[in-house]
């Protein structure tokens, strides 16, 4: 009887697609934009995590979201390939012309906004004709691939009569998926539980389409609104890596599928992502974007499984359920953080940095293997997190600026004097600056080699594993003519550590503004 039982709950589990828009709506947040290089490297971390769809850009954007989502489409294989496009002829064309590579993998995504507001006064739309262009754009998209996903933007604060009446017509337009999102992080559960119920209560044809949701988090809710749609019937949801994205970001895939693995006994769904890949893929964008997680974020922060009340590390010692929900291995956090040594070889030195999430060609491979050998000279123990590190200065873009030393003097009754040397468009150029100590004096030195107008908005320090021993790591926040972009850099010295997180923001912003440039 008890195996009957057992079967039963099996048979009954409703897989929940995961659609990753890390590379579309998380680039969207400051600071978080990616070349196509870094794009591909997250793209092949979300094949890793075996998610059912990769939304990977708004190809009609620029010249670089259009390759991008190009390259992604030829490259990654298992799953989907999404690109957003408004519901206009014209970027539905552009779409599919960069998305066709990825063949019957290839979807569609394309939306108009449904709510009063956005009618008003963004559209400056009637509902009618709003509900036309609606249909002509999924049948545009569908003239050139069955899988199309239709959004209603601002869904939420949409009235719902008029929201049935499209999620509908779309559907009968050819429109295999529709979403409905909560634009503006607005909603909460309860409420998104009975809009997702309404459309399966009166939509006639809603079993033709899948019901996704995408969930942002200005309320902080957006994977309660997440959970609370699967409830109610929502088959997709929509996420991304570390919960990035616009505003306040978007629903965490990391903290959403744990959800749904650890609450089996209340939620009788599962989806097919490889949990293990959890942490790796959590680490690996942190290194791209050099926004690093807050220690206490769930699931994939320093601190999540961390215990240090006597109580709960007597409850530890017993018995680890007593006060962890998951294992740190499920989540691809390994319980020996040491990896390496300075004995190691190349090709353990590779294998690690795969498991890591890391692909590297031949030319990067061979200098942070460099990299890695002088920092196991310094250090006694090489961690992951160091590891993470040397990769982050190694993969980045082909760039402009280039540290090639520096040397600092300071002192209590000294003025503290940098002296920089610098690489230029490969001109050697050096310079030395005064300043308001170390720090200042080597920001102040680049910024007039660089002739950089650029505001720093933020300076973190922090050390990325203990010990005297440990690197620094330095995370610096730049602004310049409304873009705003994040720095990391890494080093046994603060101050090197520091000059190199300035010089990565440097760099990325000026290769933001030559890809806005090279759009126009």
């Amino acid at each position: 009887m008890a195996k009957c039982k057992a079967k039963a709950a099996t048979d009954d589990t409703r897989v929940i697609r995961i659609f990753d828009t890390t590379l579309r709506d998380g680039e969207q947040s400051p600071g978080n934009s990616m070349n196509i290089e870094e794009k591909l490297r997250i793209a092949k971390q979300l094949q890793k995590l075996n998610v059912d769809v990769i939304e990977a850009g708004f190809p009609i954007a620029s010249e670089g979201d259009f390759e991008a989502v190009k390259k992604v489409a030829q490259t990654i294989k298992g799953p989907e390939i999404a690109g957003l496009c408004r519901s206009s002829d014209k970027d539905i064309d552009r779409a599919w012309e960069a998305l066709k590579y990825a063949g019957e993998k290839g979807r569609i995504h394309t939306f108009i906004a449904t709510s009063d507001i956005h009618m008003k006064y963004k559209l400056k739309m009637v509902p009618e004709k709003v509900l036309e262009s609606a249909i002509k754009a999924v049948k545009r998209a569908a003239s050139y691939t069955p899988n199309v996903e239709f959004s209603c933007e601002d869904a939420v604060r949409t009235r719902l009569p008029f929201l049935a009446q499209v999620v509908e017509a779309v559907i009968a337009a050819g429109a295999t998926t529709v979403n409905i999102p909560d634009t503006v992080g607005y909603t909460i559960p309860f409420e998104y539980f009975n809009i997702i119920k309404y459309l399966k209560d009166n939509v006639p044809n809603i079993e033709k389409a899948v019901i996704s949701v995408h969930c942002h988090n200005d309320l902080g809710l957006s994977v309660a609104n997440s959970v609370a749609a699967v409830q109610a019937g929502a088959g997709q949801v929509e996420c991304t890596i570390n919960g990035i994205g616009e505003r306040a970001g978007n629903c965490s895939l990391e903290e959403f599928v744990m959800i749904m693995r650890t609450r089996k006994d209340i939620l009788p769904f599962r989806t097919n992502v490889v949990t293990e890949q959890l942490t790796p893929a959590s680490r690996l964008l942190s290194s791209i974007t050099g926004i690093s997680v807050q220690p206490n974020k769930s699931v994939v922060g320093a601190n999540a499984f961390a215990h240090e009340s006597g109580i709960h590390q007597h409850g530890m010692l017993m018995e680890k359920s007593t006060y962890e929900i998951m294992t740190p291995e499920s989540v691809g956090l390994s319980a020996s953080a040491l990896v390496l040594g300075k004995h190691s070889g190349r090709h353990a030195f590779k294998k690690r940095l795969e498991e890591l999430g890391h692909d590297l060609d031949d030319d990067k491979l061979n200098r942070a293997f460099e990299r890695f050998k002088a920092l196991a000279d310094l250090k006694k123990e090489v961690f992951d997190e160091d590891l993470d590190a040397i990769v982050t200065d190694e993969a980045r873009e082909e760039a402009k600026y280039k540290l090639e030393h520096i040397t600092v003097t300071c002192g209590s009754f000294a003025v503290a004097t940098a002296t920089v040397q610098m690489e230029i468009d490969g001109v050697t150029v050096r310079t030395a600056e005064l300043g308001d100590g170390p720090v200042d004096s080597a920001f102040k030195a680049i910024k007039k080699l660089t002739k950089s107008k650029a505001k720093l908005t933020q300076y973190n320090v922090g050390s990325i594993t203990g010990g005297t021993d440990a690197q620094g790591e330095v995370t610096v926040r730049v602004e310049e003519g409304g873009y705003t972009v994040v720095g990391k850099g890494a080093s046994t010295d603060i101050i090197v550590a520091s000059a190199k997180a300035y010089i990565h923001a440097l760099n990325r912003l000026n290769s933001k503004q030559k890809r806005l440039t090279d759009a126009v």
